[in-house]
């Protein structure tokens, strides 16, 4: 009589376990690469695509340029979110990228950042003068924010001036962390990182359509682990939901079609 019981509750702790596979049944966990100054709005959409698909979207957010050697030294990803083309250009070439799912999905600006008490940094050649010594900088090899920005110095003819300040920084985060805490003077980063910070004022912006041309694209990995499933989430992040969420983070919208 005393078993009766406990062959219940074991039933009922065997009909959940069940219950509980069976409704997860499908599901995948979808890996995304995705550069640095994506992590707030990938976030904000990941959850959002979760509670649609039953899927999961877990991120290594970094460097564009350390992503990309990840993904060449064999790190098992799904996505790659770029914040360039260069690094996605170089995957592809080696056969590491699906070309067809490739999309160029975002663009953004770059700004000067200072400490809000900082006066003598209102302007680009601001940045050559004495009074400035030290300017945080993606490091130009490895970080997107930083080859754009020295792309951007170069034009001007005011990149022998602004080297010897660089101090160079590991992702745009990085960047906007050494303003904040006042170990440099200056840093340059995307106008979208600038937003998230309450420590930092923008000293200049430097307009689109006179900066460098900024391009996030985004692609399916060659040898995707769950393939199918992240094929699905590169189609919700080139659609109108998606989309909505970069432009309140200040991102702008490329046509979200795929490349040829």
């Amino acid at each position: 009589m005393k078993i009766r019981p406990l062959k219940a509750i074991l039933h009922l702790i065997a009909l959940a376990f069940v219950t509980l596979v069976s409704v997860n049944i499908g599901a995948a966990t979808i890996t995304v690469f995705a550069a640095a100054s994506l992590t707030e709005s990938l976030k904000e959409i990941a959850a959002a695509y979760e509670k649609q698909s039953g899927d999961k979207v877990v991120f290594n957010f970094a460097a564009s340029g350390p992503l990309a050697r990840q993904i060449e030294e064999g790190a098992p990803a799904d996505v790659f979110f770029s914040a360039d083309e260069a690094r996605a250009d170089a995957l592809e070439k080696k056969g590491l990228l699906v070309k067809e799912t490739r999309r160029s999905r975002l663009s953004n600006a770059l700004v000067i950042v200072a400490t809000p008490d900082n006066t003598t940094v209102r302007s680009l050649a601001d940045l050559t003068n004495a009074a400035v010594s030290r300017v945080a900088l993606g490091d130009v090899k490895t970080v997107p924010v930083g080859a754009y920005a020295k792309a951007y110095f170069e034009k001007l003819r005011l990149w022998p001036a602004v080297e010897p300040k660089v101090v160079p920084c590991e992702s745009v985060r990085a960047v906007l962390a050494a303003v904040e805490s006042g170990n440099v003077d200056a840093g340059i980063v995307y106008r979208t990182d600038a937003a998230i910070s309450k420590k930092v004022k923008v000293a200049f912006a430097v307009p689109a359509e006179a900066g460098p041309v900024i391009s996030y694209p985004m692609a399916l990995v060659k040898d995707a682990p769950q393939a199918a499933a992240a094929r699905k989430l590169l189609d919700y992040l080139a659609g109108e939901d998606a989309g909505k969420v970069f432009q309140r983070a200040g991102f702008i919208l490329l046509p979200a079609e795929a490349k040829q």
